[in-house]
């Protein structure tokens, strides 16, 4: 009998590391997200919840951010156990920033079209190819690439950051060329761009948000630099998700049409009860929603079952993390207020 319960053990668990994420029963009337932060206080646990995720995964969280936010709370967190709930990259950013800390991530497959985008080995030549450049990634992309890189940035900080090279500098931006183009426009510089870009913003429409435009006349737009540049060029405001969420507060107009990833709609709701926030449709769709299915991998079912198990573990190379620490710190330094 106990032999057979521990084979029985070892094949669910190869089960799960074929799939990527714990897959088993959880318990019937178990309330998910009392469970959740149970498990965060008897671990010393603290979760991080990127603002693309359901909002349930946002609810049961600690912090909810963008990219910068994240990477900033996780190099300051004195937890025991990082709960990073988005993809993998933000995953490997945080084993990065804490290599001494247990960074979980509910899904290993959670990945990023735009990382995914850029592999490291075909960029490693792109930059060879461009001798005597400096190396500017988007924090959407895999550690070995960060390890390739002169600073990483966000949407967030990317403007602060291209401005302070000097402005005969030769730089590589990689991997959105959406966001690049953009920053070239803004800063007049001409930076040699990677040709990668988000499934997630590359397929807003500028016809439907022109016809949402013409319903709601007096809506101002929110757009993400990610997007293509005839969409940004409609925009009313562009920035990262941390930066139209605080505009939509501060601002005194009452509808919005927001251009991005629609998860972020759930915490400007929050926020800004009394305002209306109308989700830009992607080209290819009829629904009013463009949404990350690789943020959406992530779901409290499967935060629970990795906080229980402390399973999938990310883990990131030693020598390309010392190679990536770098950029990033570079990036967290150049950030400060």
């Amino acid at each position: 009998m106990c032999l057979h319960s521990n084979h029985t053990q070892t094949m669910i668990k190869d089960a799960w590391k074929q799939k990527g994420y714990i897959d088993e029963p959880i318990p019937e009337g178990l309330d998910l997200k009392k469970a959740i932060r149970r498990l965060c206080e008897e671990k010393h646990a603290i979760i991080l919840a990127h603002y693309y995720t359901e909002g349930d995964i946002q609810d049961v969280a600690d912090y909810v951010g963008d990219s910068l936010g994240l990477a900033q709370q996780a190099a300051k967190t004195d937890a025991r156990i990082i709960m990073m709930c988005g993809v993998h990259f933000m995953g490997e950013t945080n084993a990065i920033l804490c290599p001494d800390k247990k960074v979980l991530v509910p899904d290993l497959t959670a990945t990023c079209s735009l990382a995914e985008s850029c592999p490291a080995d075909e960029f490693a030549r792109f930059v060879k190819a461009h001798p005597g450049h400096r190396v500017i990634s988007y924090v959407n992309t895999s550690a070995a690439v960060k390890a390739l890189t002169d600073v990483v940035v966000t949407s967030g900080n990317a403007r602060r950051i291209v401005d302070s090279f000097d402005k005969d500098a030769k730089l590589i931006f990689g991997p959105d060329r959406n966001l690049g183009s953009y920053l070239n426009a803004l800063t007049g510089r001409q930076m040699v761009l990677w040709p990668g870009a988000c499934h997630v913003h590359e397929r807003f429409s500028v016809e439907k948000l022109v016809a949402l435009k013409q319903q709601h006349p007096e809506a101002k737009v929110l757009v993400h630099p990610e997007c293509k540049g005839a969409v940004v060029k409609l925009a009313d405001v562009v920035g990262s998700t941390a930066a139209l969420l605080d505009f939509a507060c501060r601002d005194e107009g009452n509808t919005f049409l927001v251009v991005t990833e629609s998860g972020i709609l759930h915490e400007m709701q929050k926020r800004c009860p009394g305002k209306t926030f109308i989700p830009v449709p992607p080209d290819d769709s009829t629904c009013g929603c463009n949404e990350c299915n690789y943020m959406r991998l992530c779901t409290l079912p499967k935060v629970y079952l990795s906080l229980l198990h402390e399973w999938p573990v990310v883990s990131v190379d030693p020598e390309v993390a010392r190679a990536a620490l770098r950029p990033i710190e570079r990036m967290l330094e150049l950030s400060k207020k």
